[in-house]
């Protein structure tokens, strides 16, 4: 196959990879209602996707962090991990174990689906990903809006069940149930996914 021209974004992305981790909403600071009743599961769901972000970088899997803005449109990514680190907010504990590293990519977003008026899907063309871990928050919403919109790209979808949380178990569960039916998502537990066979397997198929 021919290398298509600027494959590297000129310069900006290096990897490439048939999967790709992307983590929605971790660097968050709780700070809406509900968000202090639903530290607890967060912070377990940011200990999973500590582990399962260290799994992905050995296997050179390529993580992007996909953001909502918070509406502060003067803000930029960098500013708001340093919002959830330095200032007195209920994410702090889940924001300190998803600290992104220099070789992670982010893209902020305006509205629910990480896909909607942002850059991720040149992104993911330029990484040349065909399978996509999804995990962070809020499982019924923006994991939800992005998952049915990578659906839609054909992509193919895996979500770790302990990797994701929402408002309420209730709301975690249904969405779970509504992925895997609807969008046809694979859930599975997050020790379960091997990224060097998610690798193998795709380059297989091409």
């Amino acid at each position: 196959m021919a290398k298509k021209a600027n494959s590297d974004l000129h310069g900006n992305a290096p990897d490439s990879s048939p999967t790709a981790l992307l983590i929605i909403d971790a660097i968050n600071d709780l700070e809406f209602p509900g968000g202090k009743q639903m530290l607890a599961r967060a912070t377990r769901m940011a200990r999973c996707i500590a582990k399962l972000k260290d799994r992905a970088e050995a296997a050179h899997v390529p993580t992007v962090y996909v953001n909502d803005n918070f509406g502060r449109w003067r803000s930029d990514f960098r500013r708001l991990v340093n919002h959830c680190l330095d200032d007195d907010v209920h994410g702090r504990p889940v924001v300190e174990q998803l600290l992104p590293d220099e070789n992670d990519y982010f893209v902020l977003k305006p509205k629910h689906s990480g896909f909607y008026n942002t850059t991720l899907d040149l992104l993911l063309e330029h990484l040349q990903a065909k399978t996509l871990v999804i995990a962070g928050m809020a499982t019924d919403v923006c994991v939800l809006f992005t998952a049915a919109d990578a659906y839609m790209r054909d992509f193919r979808v895996i979500i770790p069940r302990d990797c994701v949380t929402a408002l309420t178990p209730a709301a975690h569960r249904a969405a779970l149930a509504h992925m895997r039916t609807t969008i046809k998502a694979e859930i599975v537990d997050s020790r379960r996914i091997d990224f060097s066979k998610l690798s193998k397997d795709r380059n297989r198929a091409r």
